[in-house]
């Protein structure tokens, strides 16, 4: 059973769309989500067919995302990914996409979830 979440920010970054050999696509992009003095950089995915709700966003838009968090290993190195299933602008206006399939309940909560394995080529400034 998956658990699904929901967050409202600002959109600071659209990544372009990335296709895999065997077809698949992802696109990724980050909200900023304010948190005191240090506003927090959330990254998300979209897949497939959900990548097109991201088409008729700006940057600096104010935008809702629903999302779950899904996990996975390879090679004994572990990943988290928040996948958005759901984006529109925080006004209400919708990208209309339907839910995924068992229609789950958006928690209005958000537990801390990071990519654990940072690229190491980033240079962190903190």
């Amino acid at each position: 059973m998956s658990q699904s979440y929901e967050l409202t920010g600002t959109l600071k970054k659209l990544f372009d769309t990335q296709t895999f050999a065997s077809g698949f696509t992802k696109r990724e992009f980050v909200v900023e989500v304010p948190d005191g003095n240090y506003p927090q950089m959330i990254k998300f995915e979209s897949v497939k067919d959900k990548i097109a709700q991201l088409d008729s966003l700006s940057i600096g838009d104010e935008v809702k995302v629903q999302f779950d968090i899904r996990g996975n290993e390879y090679k004994e190195r572990f990943y988290v990914n928040l996948n958005a299933w759901r984006i529109e602008r925080a006004s209400g206006e919708t990208s209309a996409a339907p839910a995924p399939s068992g229609g789950q309940k958006v928690n209005s909560s958000m537990d801390a979830a990071f990519d654990n394995e940072p690229d190491e080529s980033d240079d962190i400034p903190f």
